[in-house]
């Protein structure tokens, strides 16, 4: 994974959508079983921005952005389905968005402004990692696998994380989906 060097007074965060039970548990036994080494490290999620280093001084700017923006922003349904590849860009199988991915995208660039402002090395694609710095072999066996994935969920939160200096991913802090939902 290639995180941003991190210095004193930083913290690493992460901004994303948390998959709720049952899928977070089979996804992240998929990804264990596909041999990803941050399995256990990173819940399953779909990335709203991925790693970055703020200052901790800033810490309170992030928590006030992200309350806004959430609630600017309606809760919305989320359908997982299939499995997708960034391959030969980048060495990862996804499980695919069916639904959802213009509310993600519009979240995304709500959220990548202001504090949190920043270039994006790929254009933002909302996906769920099940199989990221393993064998070539490894890779197509979680494409294989993971096509038939199907799950649906809402999406009536956002959520900050913070990476340990254990490596691992932990929640921090929820934001709450409060926007006016618009008819379908």
């Amino acid at each position: 994974m290639n995180l941003p060097d991190r210095g004193p007074a930083q913290v690493r965060i992460g901004v994303a959508i948390a998959v709720p039970e049952p899928y977070a548990a089979a996804l992240q036994a998929a990804r264990g079983r596909l041999g990803d080494p941050l399995a256990d490290a990173i819940p399953p999620h779909i990335t709203v921005i991925g790693p970055t280093v703020v200052d901790e001084s800033v810490l309170d700017a992030v928590v006030e952005h992200l309350e806004k923006v959430a609630s600017e922003t309606s809760p919305f349904r989320v359908h997982l389905r299939g499995a997708g590849t960034f391959r030969p860009i980048s060495p990862v199988v996804f499980v695919a968005l069916a639904e959802g991915i213009a509310e993600c995208e519009q979240l995304e660039t709500a959220a990548r402004s202001g504090v949190l402002s920043q270039d994006l090395r790929f254009n933002y694609h909302p996906h769920v990692t099940v199989a990221h710095e393993v064998s070539e072999a490894d890779l197509d066996r979680a494409f294989v696998e993971m096509a038939d994935f199907d799950g649906v969920f809402e999406v009536d939160r956002l959520w900050q994380y913070e990476h340990g200096d254990d490596g691992v991913w932990r929640p921090q802090r929820s934001f709450r989906l409060a926007g006016e939902r618009t008819a379908p």
